[in-house]
């Protein structure tokens, strides 16, 4: 990942390939941001004509390069857009501060260091340009065992090398605080991006469980992994039944983060289909192609536990990545077959397509024993979530609405976008099945609630509950935008480290 350096120079003295300056949109034009006033200065304050000469309006997502006049030491300014400038006397969201730096740090690819004179009025600004910058920079990279695809303009296409953020105050503790917890969110939201952004071949249920182990031994987290054999002598039938037509045999890890004043624990639960062909229930060609990333919702889970531990979070943490790969053959589970899932439910399976749900009702149930003050299931699950609120938009379900209230809140906050669902409980009855407690499937409408609604069957009685449907945004297929790449997006892994800090500060009760 690109390196992070808070820098006491100007945007006039400092030493870098290039300087970054925001320009907004304002009643008359473009308007030059805070933090390009030696930028502005060094143009004879000419900077906002010269952009709207050349097109610039300072929409979101804009980008104007321009060679640097003799004040500045950087050959090159970059003006990235920020949208809509703030009525007098307020800030830049920190949204538009994200999606400004990482947009910025996109179009910088192949640049050793540059220097970000964004408004950083205050840490909390700070903290939002160093993470859009370090996320925007994001590449995949793989090394692998040489199927990855090579490169012969390595140095070209590598990924910004070092952001110097300007404006912020590298001896104030709070400043420092915030661009370190930067770092750490970012790598670990680009851990996430990593693994789902892995081939299938290379990543299936027992590679996935390697890496918890390997992050678990660095970062001092303690690790439980279930094989084929615990799994079926332990009655996970959810687990067993998808996972058993693929050579490549389930597995369920727990990854426990715990701080010794911890008052307070949280589960994370994610499906983890390291590739889903939709089982004997086949998906169609054209539907199929991406589908390694049905299991970013455990990548999302393992993430956010790493993160809280390496910010010492005083909150206990628990991962479950309910790790499978769907796959058709003469072993694979049937529709019309029933399923006794952990903790004695049967599921009759009407869809073998509709297997998220059954590996995560085993790693719900399993949760629940240790009675974790609330639970959080992380999901690409249903395509019917996409249909609902796009590609950019995950659903909050929740047994409690205050909590899901909470979610949403969060979310928007961290600036993953998000939208409140309803659980509706005449849905239940769509479920009910003459051979089973009831069925995987039910109405084709409301799909995505229906499979929030079999979700909750799973939670221990009594616990705080809820479930995120990630399946548009956790994995981006269009032109990248702001600092979202193409591939895996890393999506949930803010919403769930921000609701550990919350937690361990006392916010959610």
């Amino acid at each position: 990942m690109s390196a992070l350096t808070l820098s006491t120079s100007s945007a006039a003295t400092l030493r870098a390939d290039a300087i970054v300056v925001g320009v907004a949109k304002g009643p008359k034009g473009p308007v030059v941001a805070p933090g390009a006033e030696a930028v502005d200065k060094a143009f004879d304050g000419k900077l906002a004509g010269i952009l709207e000469t050349l097109g610039a309006t300072g929409g979101e997502g804009e980008t104007t390069k321009l060679p640097a006049p003799s004040g500045l030491k950087a050959p090159v300014v970059l003006a990235v857009g920020l949208g809509d400038a703030p009525a007098k006397d307020d800030a830049f969201g920190h949204e538009a501060l994200r999606r400004a730096a990482g947009t910025a740090a996109r179009a910088l690819t192949g640049t050793k260091k540059a220097g970000f004179a964004l408004p950083v009025e205050d840490a909390e600004a700070a903290a939002a340009v160093a993470e859009g910058a370090l996320l925007g920079a994001y590449s995949f990279r793989p090394e692998g065992n040489g199927t990855a695809k090579k490169d012969d303009k390595a140095a070209k296409s590598a990924p910004l090398a070092e952001v110097a953020l300007l404006g912020a105050k590298p001896r104030d503790k709070a400043f420092k605080a915030a661009a370190d917890r930067a770092v750490t969110v970012a790598e670990e939201v680009n851990r996430a991006r990593d693994l789902v952004n892995m081939p299938p071949n290379e990543l299936d249920p027992k590679t996935f469980a390697a890496a918890a182990q390997t992050a678990a031994k660095e970062f001092g987290l303690k690790v439980e992994v279930l094989d084929e054999k615990a799994l079926l002598k332990g009655g996970y039938g959810g687990l067993m039944g998808v996972g058993r037509g693929s050579d490549a045999p389930p597995r369920l890890v727990r990854i426990a983060y715990t701080h010794p004043k911890a008052e307070k624990t949280l589960a994370f639960v994610g499906k983890g289909i390291t590739y889903d062909s939709g089982g004997i229930s086949l998906k169609p060609a054209g539907h199929n192609e991406t589908m390694k990333c049905d299991m970013a919702g455990a990548a999302a889970v393992f993430a956010a536990v790493v993160a809280a531990s390496r910010l010492g979070l005083r909150v206990n943490v628990t991962g479950w990545l309910a790790l499978a790969e769907n796959m058709p053959s003469g072993s694979a589970t049937r529709p019309g077959d029933v399923l006794k899932m952990y903790g004695g439910k049967t599921v009759e399976v009407l869809n073998t397509d509709a297997e998220g749900r059954l590996v995560l009702g085993d790693a719900l149930a399993r949760a629940s024993e240790e009675t974790p003050d609330a639970i959080v299931d992380v999901a690409t699950l249903t395509g019917a979530m996409v249909l609902a609120l796009g590609n950019r938009t995950f659903g909050i379900m929740a047994n409690d609405d205050a909590f899901r209230t909470s979610l949403y809140e969060i979310a928007e906050e961290t600036g993953e976008q998000a939208w409140p669902m309803p659980l509706p409980a005449e849905l239940r009855k769509a479920m009910d099945s003459p051979v089973a407690d009831f069925a995987n499937m039910g109405e084709r409408m409301g799909g995505g609630l229906l499979a929030g609604i079999f979700l909750k069957e799973f939670v221990g009685e009594g616990i705080t509950w809820a479930h995120l449907d990630i399946a548009g945004p956790a994995y981006h297929e269009s032109a990248p935008f702001g600092y979202t790449p193409k591939g895996g997006t890393g999506s949930a892994v803010r919403t769930l480290v921000r609701l550990a800090e919350r937690t361990a500060d006392g916010d959610l009760g």
